[in-house]
């Protein structure tokens, strides 16, 4: 009689801790469920303004090449060629030469 009424204890036990573990994990669901509705709410305009940042930052860098980089390296060109110019006129005229390549 006392083993039967611990058996039953015992099952009834096991039922009340299942339907709390499935509770609890209905509660666990849910709120998995609300956080990632929270992200995507939250992500999304995150993700907009940093697409917005991209185009930006891509139109300055367009910007920069085509006013700032190109003139200097067409300047830094024309040097280096005046330079290049100029080198040879100056090793030409000290060695007397009359730019026939000393012959």
């Amino acid at each position: 009689m006392i083993s039967g009424t611990i058996r039953d204890l015992a099952i009834i036990l096991l039922a009340l801790q299942a339907l709390v573990v499935n509770i609890l994990l209905g509660i666990l669901i849910w709120q998995v469920w609300r956080m990632v509705k929270l992200l995507q709410k939250e992500v999304k305009p995150i993700l907009d303004d940093t697409q917005e940042t991209i185009g930006t930052v891509r139109g300055t860098a367009t910007f920069v090449s085509e006013n700032v980089m190109d003139p200097v390296v067409r300047t830094n060109r024309s040097v280096a060629k005046w330079r290049g110019t100029l080198s040879a006129l100056a090793s030409d005229l000290r060695r007397g030469g009359n730019g026939s390549g000393g012959a």
